[in-house]
């Protein structure tokens, strides 16, 4: 499995296991040994997941929260017989005519670490199967995103609890998909849920005191939409400066609370509302776009009595915008490191393929936070760049690349025209191995 690893981040081409198998110089030996590695007998999925959070751990400060996000991905396939395949939306296609494609559904379980003057990453802790109700049948269970999510959060909280971490704050990070009944239900002691919430959501107020007759009213009156708040004369909204990857944005806000949620009688949340802006779109030209309002629900803790946010205002406001590095994580997996390419159709390697790669991106992220956290990483200025401001998964595969290629069975280097012939057995060597590498790429 460590050579398949070297391999998956070494090769240039698609990342499936025989172009891995080749690029580490095992053609001429028999591949099933390499395949049985994902047919579930060999390693799980939870068991490389506590490896990767104990390392995770070492650099998680124990005085600061433990944030944590969840957000559902699809992983394109081609075949209907494939386990777990089911129909969705495809992406990409005219907004007046949407098309289907085969797609297996997963959610992104990941940690953020602490924000540093803006900057922070999505390290994939976990990877874990959602299968729609109308999909193949699989080896796991069909699931609902928010299932998976609230497993997560549960075993995040063990795992702290188990590590001495008991009085750690537990945030998770979560869109309009997480914004369910049961989710709020699942919050246990030291655990908060910020989650992305309808425009419309109805809200109530508090109940009043009990008058001391009949049944106690679980809610109070009926609270404003989210979005009736917007209309709110401009006096009542907050104006705040949030630092993000280098930049600082004047976010408009204003929070609101405490509220019930329908359904939710017992858990008492505030409302934040972030103000539309204006912004100027590439796509279009460089015209100015208008940005839509987005509105959040938190579940408040209880303090001498009295209700409040469990995390200062401005720390909430960071973290709802950092929520976005779950999806440059997406496209990184997808793009740049062949999530769904391996070529496992069987039962149970269908689902470990993917989900091994999904923890090895992780175990590399997590790697570069630790040696780089969120400089630029490898020095690479040129005389017309300057360098990245911070590292990038690119980064992470061109470092260990650069490292691999001054090994003698993977250094693959063109020595370039001469006007005598190589008389050095190294120089020969050299253009040995350029074009074998050449052609297992």
């Amino acid at each position: 499995m460590m050579i398949l690893a070297l391999g998956m981040m070494c090769a240039f081409g698609r990342r499936t296991i025989s172009q891995c198998i080749l690029l580490v110089g095992g053609g001429q030996s028999d591949w099933s040994a390499w395949y049985r590695l994902f047919q579930g007998k060999r390693f799980r999925e939870e068991d490389l997941a506590q490896r990767l959070l104990e390392e995770a751990m070492k650099d998680m400060p124990m005085d600061q929260p433990c944030v944590i996000g969840v957000d559902a991905t699809h992983v394109p396939r081609s075949s209907k017989k494939m386990p777990g395949t089911g129909w969705s939306p495809a992406p990409g296609g005219p907004v007046w005519k949407k098309s289907l494609h085969l797609t297996q559904r997963f959610v992104t379980c990941a940690w953020f670490p602490p924000i540093v003057k803006g900057y922070t990453r999505a390290i994939v802790l976990r990877f874990l199967s959602a299968f729609t109700p109308k999909s193949t049948a699989a080896s796991e269970d069909k699931r609902k995103d928010w299932e998976v999510a609230r497993t997560f959060m549960t075993w995040m909280r063990q795992n702290l609890d188990a590590a001495g971490r008991a009085g750690q704050l537990l945030v998770t990070l979560g869109d309009g998909a997480y914004d369910r009944p049961e989710m709020w239900h699942a919050l246990a002691e030291g655990m908060v849920l910020i989650a992305r919430t309808a425009r419309n959501r109805i809200l109530r107020y508090l109940p009043g005191p009990y008058p001391g007759r009949g049944r106690r009213a679980l809610y109070g009156l009926r609270a404003p939409k989210p979005m009736d708040y917007v209309k709110t004369p401009k006096g009542r909204w907050h104006y705040s400066d949030i630092p993000v990857r280098g930049k600082t944005y004047n976010l408009r806000w204003m929070l609101r609370g405490c509220f019930l949620r329908e359904k939710v009688s017992d858990r008492p949340v505030y409302l934040l509302v972030i103000g539309g802006s204006t912004r100027l779109s590439k796509s279009r030209g460089g015209k100015r776009v208008w940005r839509e309002p987005v509105y959040f629900l938190i579940n408040a803790t209880q303090v001498d009595g009295k209700w409040t946010l469990p995390l200062p205002i401005t720390e909430i406001l960071s973290w709802v915008w950092q929520r976005w590095g779950l999806e440059i994580a997406h496209r990184e997996m997808k793009s740049n490191f062949g999530l769904g390419e391996t070529q496992c159709w069987g039962e149970t390697s269908a689902i470990l393929a993917v989900q091994w790669v999904a923890w090895l991106y992780g175990a590399l992220t997590l790697a570069a936070y630790r040696l780089w956290r969120f400089n630029a990483g490898p020095s690479l200025r040129t005389r017309w760049w300057p360098g990245p401001h911070a590292w990038s998964f690119n980064t992470v595969l061109r470092a260990i690349r650069t490292e691999a290629f001054q090994i003698d069975d993977f250094r693959a280097l063109h020595s370039g025209t001469t006007k005598t012939r190589p008389k050095s057995n190294a120089q020969w060597q050299l253009m040995r191995n350029a074009v074998l590498a050449s052609a297992r790429i």
